[in-house]
């Protein structure tokens, strides 16, 4: 995964709530093993007509709206489990998703596949959506290292809460496997102070 560090992006607005995880990736295009391909079936429902062509009403069809940073309504990523809403969301281009509250499985999906989900309060979220109506090339600067979103069309800034490990493996650029594998030493002394050929100090095997 790619380091995150401070992303500043203009925003896709999709002031919708309850997105469950079968309008972010329809259950159909659950067939594929690896993550490649999904972003071109992102919101396919809403993205295309039956035929397959564009409907031009939906805001990943406009133009006008780009960024690396996706704005929600309330609680994004609701409903079953499947990590292949992750890969959708990361296979279109976003980094980021922000709501004032997503689904917890979601959650964690999204942080264990390299994209960061900011929950902030319904009030910021609001001026969110407001400001790029106003503004399309509104942008967000997302700090990670000091848990801080600011909408930098009105310089309002919030905090954020995000689980201590999961923040080391996004600054870092680490899945779990690669956090692992960084503290293979550690891991090695731990298992070499285990040994039964040199037991730890109080124990059966003492000297």
């Amino acid at each position: 995964m790619e380091k995150f560090k401070t992303l500043i992006s203009s925003v896709v607005p999709l002031p919708i709530e309850n997105v469950d995880t079968d309008q972010i990736i329809p259950a159909r295009f659950l067939k594929a093993i690896d993550k490649e391909g999904f972003g071109d079936n992102l919101f396919a429902d809403w993205r295309y007509q039956k035929d397959g062509t564009p409907k031009s009403d939906f805001v990943l069809n406009n133009p006008t709206y780009t960024g690396s940073i996706l704005v929600a309504g309330k609680n994004f990523g609701s409903g079953s489990s499947r990590e292949h809403a992750a890969w959708a969301l990361g296979g279109y281009g976003f980094k980021v998703v922000v709501s004032s509250f997503f689904a917890d499985i979601f959650k964690n999906n999204a942080l264990n596949n390299g994209i960061l989900p900011v929950v902030v309060s319904p009030e910021f979220l609001n001026d969110i959506f407001k400001a790029v109506k106003k503004n399309p090339k509104t942008t967000l600067t997302v700090n990670l290292q000091d848990q801080v979103i600011t909408n930098n069309a009105n310089k309002v800034a919030e905090t954020f809460e995000i689980n201590a490990y999961k923040k080391e493996c996004l600054l870092n650029g680490l899945d779990d496997i690669d956090y692992l594998l960084s503290k293979k030493e550690l891991i090695e002394e731990f298992e070499r102070k285990r040994s039964p050929l040199n037991p730890p100090r109080g124990t059966l095997g003492e000297c």
